[in-house]
Parts: C-alpha cells; sequence; structure tokens
C-alpha cells in the first residue's frame, strides 16, 4: 500500500480557522480537587492549555500525511463540569490547507495530560479507570475564506 500527501502548490493562501472539541469524564470527586487545586501533580487545566498549544505544533510530526502549516493563533479553553472536562481549541492560519488536524491533535493531547495528571484518583481498587473515558473529540467549526472571521 502506498500513501502520499496531497499536492496544495495550486491551492490559494487564505484564512483557515478550525474549532474542535473534546471531554474527559472524571469522577465527581476527582473534579471537586481540581476546582480547588489539589490535585498532586499539578493545574491540569493550566497543563491542558500549555500542551494543547504545543500539540498543535506538533500535528505533521504525528500524522505523516498532515502539512506543516504556520500556525498564526491557538486558543485553549477548558471548561470543568460536575463529571467532566471540556477542552475546546481553536487554530487559525493563513495557509494553503486547513488546520482542523492540528485543532483536533491539541484536543487529544490536552485530554491526555488531563488523565494523566488525574489518573491517581480516578483508579478504582483494582486499578481500573472505570468513570474515566475521553469522548466525542470532533470539529465543530471550520472557516475558509480570503477574510478573518473570528
Amino acid at each position: 500500500m502506498t500513501f502520499k500527501q496531497v499536492d496544495i502548490s495550486s491551492k490559494p493562501v487564505v484564512y483557515r480557522e478550525a474549532t474542535a472539541t473534546g471531554r474527559i469524564r472524571l469522577k465527581s470527586s476527582t473534579v471537586r480537587l481540581i476546582r480547588v487545586g489539589k490535585l498532586e501533580k499539578g493545574d491540569p487545566l493550566s497543563l491542558a492549555k500549555l500542551t494543547g498549544i504545543l500539540a498543535a505544533k506538533q500535528a505533521p510530526s504525528l500524522l505523516p500525511l498532515c502539512h506543516p502549516l504556520k500556525i498564526e493563533k491557538t486558543e485553549v479553553r477548558t471548561k470543568v463540569g460536575d463529571d467532566s472536562v471540556e477542552v475546546s481549541v481553536t487554530v487559525s492560519a493563513r495557509e494553503k490547507t486547513g488546520v482542523e488536524m492540528e485543532a483536533l491533535t491539541a484536543v487529544a493531547v490536552a485530554l491526555l495530560n488531563i488523565w494523566d495528571v488525574a489518573k491517581s484518583y480516578e483508579k478504582d481498587e483494582r486499578g481500573q479507570y472505570p468513570a474515566t473515558a475521553i469522548e466525542s473529540i470532533r470539529v465543530v467549526r471550520k472557516v475558509k475564506g480570503p477574510i478573518e472571521a473570528s
């Protein structure tokens, strides 16, 4: 089987923006600890924001058919619920191809970092994670056009 990166050389450079979201389900007791800043490894929300930005930049390293892009802005937002944390990432650039993969990668890595910081609080007596799940990672908005729309 062969693979190829799509030729984008003839495409025009235009403003691109994509927003992706996802969430991690956690025990409500873990969420309470997040709210008051009492997790041993540190603040998972700040870590998610930082690692989301880093991950957006690394998408082509992880996805071999993804074009390297000059990202102009990455915004990572977190929202804490009763039994979950939602991560939303918006990536923008003026490029020949979209930034959806960068936004999706950022969400996934941000959520994985929340899991890593919270995992010791999520395990049951057998060391399993019955309540913990990363869910619903998807693109919720895409913009393509000559004028910035954000």
